[in-house]
């Protein structure tokens, strides 16, 4: 039920996914990499930028890069380890960690100056923790979004 505007982009472009047309599994995927000593073989599964922009808004390569540059700096600079999105909604950022990451966000001092550096003018951090689709859930409803 969850919304992907790429698989609907990606048809309508006619892009190919080889190793999904092949069934081919993650988890074979990941065996294989391994087996053949590619430094990618544990990398986590992470979405495309694009996902981090709100619907509906411009996608550029400054705001893309601008997100990039965000999360590596809460991963490098910071530590922060696992799942980390910054979700772009203009002005704001809204970073998810994972949950127990949280507390070690809140000890730290400058990353809302750094963020800010990079554009954002406002910066917050969920206290939800990171979840998978989020930016699908409509505030205070628990719906979908709907795209027309």
């Amino acid at each position: 039920f969850d919304f992907r505007p790429g698989t609907k982009a990606k048809k309508e472009l006619g892009v190919r996914s080889p190793l999904a047309e092949a069934k081919i599994t993650k988890k074979e995927i990941r065996f294989f990499s391994k087996r053949f000593k590619l430094p990618s073989w544990d990398k986590p599964q992470m979405a495309c930028l694009a996902s981090r922009i709100q619907y509906g808004e411009r996608i550029s390569a400054r705001r893309l890069a601008r997100i990039e540059k965000a999360e590596r700096f809460l991963r490098k600079r910071l530590g922060v380890d696992g799942n980390i999105r910054v979700r772009d909604y203009g002005q704001l950022a809204r970073i998810e960690v994972d949950k127990k990451n949280i507390p070690l966000l809140l000890k730290k001092d400058g990353f809302v100056r750094a963020l800010q550096q990079l554009g954002f003018r406002y910066v917050t951090l969920d206290l939800e923790g990171y979840r998978s689709g989020s930016m699908n859930v409509k505030w205070g409803h628990g719906l979908r979004n709907v795209m027309t």
